[in-house]
């Protein structure tokens, strides 16, 4: 014979899921976007949402008016293969920037045949009769005015991580990858190449060049390259700089953008790779080798 007073659950067990949770809360409905964002800064101040959860949640809604032309890189910075190019020059370049997709072009940048995956190369060692052209894969095209969230879609759907960018001109505008888009919910994805604090932050590279992080201190960078940077600064009393890319950013004056470049101390900074208004990685040279 079953209880007739079955037991209930704790009142301190809640199993109602997040979207429950959230719709109660949010009734009755906000009218507008920013209404409804600011609900969910009060779902978070009240605890019906963790901080993590809102964060999301503020992205989705803001990615919903985002386009492909407002998170692409633009055309000027990206880096591309040229079909031309011996498999031992394109190696450098793929150690060299940390990519695993790049568009390969032939004769002129807007001239786009495909897509090389950087994990291909390796199918060269084993077959050498293979070249460049026939490890590309398919290229994707997207109109500047595509919305993220379609585009989210569209790369889950066909299995596509990387997209060109193209303008009302039919022009190569940029390109964009779906890590640019999950990036805009989810915030900064570590690849990779992102280093932790006791991995290595210096690397030497095949042309005598190096790959120095941004969170690098500038006593490493002397350790390692041989140069105190900070006997080169002309202002005594400038602050203390706890990494390299805070102080070429507070020598330039501005936040580094990709491909700015900065000498100081007869070395060459170029700006490889930003996230979040900071430089990720720089291509350090002698001044001299960049001018040899």
């Amino acid at each position: 014979m079953s209880d007739p007073y079955p037991a209930r659950p704790s009142d301190k067990e809640d199993k109602r899921g997040l979207l429950q949770k959230i719709a109660e809360f949010l009734h009755p409905s906000p009218d507008t976007k920013d209404e409804l964002i600011d609900s969910l800064v009060q779902a978070q101040d009240n605890d019906v949402i963790n901080e993590e959860s809102r964060r999301m949640l503020e992205g989705v809604i803001r990615m919903s008016d985002m386009t492909a032309g407002d998170v692409m890189v633009a055309a000027a910075k990206m880096d591309l293969l040229s079909i031309e190019a011996p498999p031992a020059s394109v190696l450098n370049q793929i150690i060299e920037t940390g990519h695993s997709r790049f568009p390969v072009y032939e004769d002129e940048r807007e001239n786009i045949l495909g897509i090389l995956l950087a994990k291909d190369m390796l199918k060269l060692q084993r077959a050498p009769e293979l070249n460049i052209r026939a490890l590309l894969r398919p290229v994707v095209f997207v109109p500047e005015s595509k919305r993220l969230n379609d585009l989210l879609r569209q790369f889950r759907d066909n299995r596509q991580h990387m997209a060109m960018v193209i303008d009302e001109f039919g022009r190569v505008a940029g390109l964009i990858t779906i890590e640019d888009v999950l990036e805009q919910i989810v915030g900064d994805i570590e690849d990779e190449f992102d280093t932790q604090e006791d991995q290595g932050d210096i690397f030497a590279l095949a042309d005598q060049t190096f790959r120095v992080s941004g969170d690098t201190s500038p006593e490493r960078v002397a350790e390692v390259l041989g140069v105190n940077v900070l006997d080169a600064l002309e202002n005594e009393d400038a602050p203390v700089f706890d990494t390299i890319g805070g102080l070429i950013a507070h020598e330039m004056g501005h936040v580094p953008k990709r491909g700015e470049q900065f000498s100081l101390a007869g070395l060459n900074f170029v700006v490889q790779h930003t996230r979040a208004g900071a430089v990720r990685w720089f291509k350090v040279s002698p001044a001299r080798h960049e001018a040899g």
